[in-house]
């Protein structure tokens, strides 16, 4: 009789844990089905969005620069997304993701042993795990897009492939297992305080920013760019409207890349509020970066003010679900002013970014995190907490994890990507020839010019000496 009632009380506990289970309840409960359904479709489309970016990268970067190195920007641009995504694929998303320790993850590589499209399969609410991968590939996609403008027209196409490969397979994911994998620095606490980067100011931006720093470094100026004492000369682009239209097609892409970060489109979510943020931010960024240029020159210089505009989208990137309207708008104003003098700071030093990479990603980036410790107002997922910024809380502590966040992030990336570009310098890897590089990329590199007016013949042999 009690092996009867054991049996019994068994199978019943059984039949309730499989009913508790997501797909389980969801079968139960159609308005839950429909809400994965619809988490799902939000983050895809979000996806979508950010994927786009490339686009709008590949315009900013191609005008910025001369158009004897167009067909190369775009190669770069079109390998990042493909190169990246398979690399991510083979160990980033497993570092990132997968369980592990807190360092780095040791789990799901090539996706093995996923459920990919069942609803809730990543652990990420209801996202499958096939919506997630999505949904971080393309991010980590953009952070190699970021270094490529500060490392435009001087770099050997075969070394940006093996950079590509080098960040989206362990040095990106490294940083993401970090913060939002829940490894080391999702576990700092300093007076309560933990971290918050909602949609990457410092995981993607400065990441990006920081290996550009060096790639531009190791790379060392283009040819030309400074006189002999040093003075730097001004090497124009040659396709304003590219740049306009590229920062209109990554603004678009921002509110996927901002607004999708929710990882939810639920009732009462901040998805509303992040993107009226990111609307403010990048306007005010392009407003306050117009005066400053417009001051300082004289004229509004547009390829500044549209780095403006980027300036104040990255720097929102940060606290866009925990900032209010005016904390957005402060943080844009900052970034727009802070581009200017970054990109003149920088260009001073005798470091050459042909498309202020540095100044828009890094610089913003780390200032953008910063404004979280100032005027994080609501709880965005990671904070635990509302008011927890300077301004509202009266303490200090958030601001002291980001920049312990900030720190982190830009040493792990500065050393892992300096020693890799170190390595290609020293077997004469990372950078073209002079004679190259005055030919432009796009005939050295690839054999074929962008427009079919282009003045340059694509036979290399007519530039060579009379036997």
């Amino acid at each position: 009789m009690k092996r009867g009632t054991l049996i019994v009380l068994g199978a019943a506990g059984a039949v309730t844990a499989l009913l508790t289970t997501p797909a389980a309840a969801q079968a139960e409960d159609p308005s839950a089905a429909v809400q994965a359904a619809l988490d799902n479709a939000w983050v895809l489309l979000a996806a979508v969005l950010v994927f786009c970016m490339q686009a709008g990268f590949a315009l900013l970067e191609t005008g910025l620069t001369r158009v004897k190195n167009t067909t190369n920007i775009l190669a770069k641009n079109l390998a990042d997304m493909c190169v990246g995504v398979l690399a991510f694929l083979a160990t980033g998303y497993a570092i990132a993701f997968g369980a592990g320790n807190p360092l780095w993850g040791a789990e799901g590589f090539f996706l093995a042993g996923s459920d990919l499209v069942g609803a809730g399969s990543s652990g990420a609410g209801n996202l499958s795990t096939a919506t997630f991968f999505v949904f971080q590939a393309v991010f980590a996609a953009a952070s190699v897009t970021i270094a490529s403008g500060a490392m435009a027209e001087r770099a050997r196409f075969r070394s940006y492939l093996l950079f590509s490969v080098a960040m989206c397979a362990v040095i990106y994911p490294t940083v993401v297992h970090w913060t939002w994998g829940g490894g080391l620095i999702a576990d700092i606490s300093i007076g309560g305080a933990v971290f918050s980067d909602f949609a990457g100011s410092t995981v993607v931006h400065v990441t990006g920013g920081s290996a550009g720093l060096m790639g531009a470094i190791l790379l060392g100026p283009r040819l030309g760019k400074y006189t002999p004492d040093g003075t730097p000369r001004p090497i124009a682009g040659h396709a304003v409207p590219m740049v306009i239209l590229g920062v209109f097609i990554l603004w678009l892409g921002w509110f996927g890349f901002n607004a999708g970060s929710q990882l939810a489109a639920t009732a009462g979510s901040p998805v509303s509020r992040v993107i009226l943020n990111t609307v403010v931010a990048g306007s005010a960024g392009t407003v306050i970066a117009g005066a400053v240029v417009w001051r300082r020159q004289g004229l509004p210089d547009m390829s500044i003010v549209a780095n403006g505009t980027l300036g104040g989208l990255v720097a929102v990137t940060a606290g866009c679900a925990t900032m209010n309207t005016l904390g957005a708008l402060v943080t844009g104003a900052v970034a727009g002013a802070l581009v200017v003098y970054s990109m003149t700071f920088i260009e001073s030093q005798g470091i050459d970014d042909p498309v202020g990479a540095v100044s828009v990603h890094g610089a913003c980036g780390v200032w953008g995190t910063l404004a979280v410790g100032l005027f994080a107002r609501y709880d965005d997922g990671y904070l635990g907490r509302d008011d927890a910024g300077l301004f509202y809380s009266g303490d200090g502590y958030q601001l002291i994890v980001q920049v312990v966040l900030v720190a982190i992030v830009a040493a792990w990336t500065l050393v892992t990507t300096g020693v890799l570009f170190a390595v290609l310098r020293r077997f004469r890897l990372l950078r073209v020839t002079a004679q190259e590089e005055a030919l432009g990329l796009d005939l050295t590199e690839h054999g074929i010019g962008a427009y079919p007016t282009d003045v340059l013949p694509r036979d290399a042999r007519a530039y060579e000496g009379p036997q």
